[in-house]
């Protein structure tokens, strides 16, 4: 009975409380909160929701990159072909025996100049050179009677038929003396043009086979350096063009162009050429490593630094330039030179103006802003691709 009486007084407690809220009217703002807030953020002058959408802002417009350019100078360069090469002789013979037998001349040795027709060597030939006296004795009894029987043949002492055995007599001797003088002969060995005895495999008194190498001569004078031209070059060299020849021990001479080969190498695709260089004191020799230039036809182009060279779309070498719309152009190169303070350029148009500071940041068809590169920037640029070489 008690609880019944505390829970109906918990109720009646309870019904009061809710009936003065209800008295208060906070009910009906619940949900006008955040709307008066949000009206009151506006008069405000501030934004309702940071979730609602910004308005797009301009972008700004690109601005153009600057390039360093330059209009260079043109004139006419000789162009340089430089290829690798190795010197020889301008001749060179092994000497051998025509015939067997035992060296008893031997006048010259290693390092000798010697003449054309000079005796080189010469084997032991007793019994030749007696054949050949006694044949020089008969020619020379034979020619007495021929001489007589003329004579006689003047006065009619001598019938014709005697004279015509006088004058068969003495070319029958005549013919036996050049037979004797040739075996002989057979028995030298002489030089075949002026030259230098390279080598010297025998020695006096020693025996040799038919046929067996007595000695080695060169002729060098001229002195030739060999190399080979790619077949792209081909077509700028002829004929007695000048070249420049620098041996591996830094000596450098001078030389003309003397022979081209028509016939490419199978393997290579290059053609023989042939520099001749006077040598008369034999100062270069035969074997030596050569680095040889040709000064072939001269041609128009101009001098730039090495940076300016780059790789074109197609992987082609070439230099960038500005045309006069101030886009990028792309043209490829004719390397005419390669010298200390530069490359020599051709192929390239005349009214260019290369790009020789950002060439690497643009491609074709970019547009730039151009401005003239000082001349402090170009030596600089030269003075560092010169020092790259050094």
């Amino acid at each position: 009975m008690p609880k019944i009486r505390f829970h109906k007084l918990a109720a009646i407690v309870v019904l009061i409380g809710f009936a003065a809220w209800m008295a208060t009217g906070e009910f009906s703002s619940v949900g006008s909160v955040a709307a008066n807030k949000a009206k009151a953020a506006e008069v405000e002058g501030k934004a309702p929701d940071a979730s609602k959408p910004k308005t797009a802002e301009a972008e700004p417009k690109a601005t153009l990159r600057t390039v360093a350019v330059v209009t260079p100078p043109r004139k006419t360069y000789a162009r340089a072909i430089r290829i690798s090469g190795l010197t020889e002789a301008d001749k060179r013979a092994v000497l051998a025996t025509r015939v067997a037998g035992v060296i008893d001349k031997l006048p010259v040795k290693q390092g000798d100049h010697v003449k054309s027709g000079d005796l080189v060597l010469m084997l032991a030939a007793e019994e030749k050179i007696s054949m050949v006296d006694n044949a020089k004795q008969l020619v020379a009894q034979r020619r007495a009677e021929l001489d007589a029987a003329e004579r006689l043949a003047k006065t009619g002492n001598l019938p014709k038929l005697q004279l015509d055995t006088a004058r068969s007599n003495l070319t029958q001797a005549q013919s036996q003396l050049d037979t004797a003088q040739a075996e002989l002969d057979r028995n030298e060995v002489k030089a075949p043009f002026d030259g230098v005895i390279d080598r010297v495999p025998v020695e006096l008194g020693s025996s040799v086979m038919q046929g067996g190498e007595v000695a080695t001569i060169l002729k060098l004078d001229p002195v030739i350096a060999r190399g080979e031209i790619s077949e792209r070059d081909l077509g700028y060299l002829k004929i007695g063009d000048k070249a420049s020849v620098r041996l591996v021990s830094g000596q450098t001479v001078e030389g003309t162009v003397r022979y081209i080969s028509r016939d490419a190498s199978s393997a290579t695709r290059t053609f023989r050429v042939e520099i001749a260089i006077p040598n008369a004191d034999g100062s270069v020799p035969a074997g030596m490593t050569a680095e040889i230039q040709l000064s072939a036809l001269p041609t128009d182009a101009v001098l730039l630094p090495r940076s300016v060279v780059t790789l074109g779309d197609k992987g082609d070498l070439g230099i960038r330039a500005v045309g006069k719309d101030n886009k990028v152009a792309f043209f490829p190169i004719d390397l005419v030179d390669d010298t200390p303070t530069g490359l020599v350029l051709g192929g390239i148009p005349a009214d260019a103006r290369i790009i020789v500071a950002g060439q690497e940041l643009v491609k074709e068809g970019d547009e730039v802003k151009p401005v003239e590169a000082d001349q402090a920037t170009i030596n600089k640029l030269i003075g560092d691709a010169t020092a790259g070489t050094q």
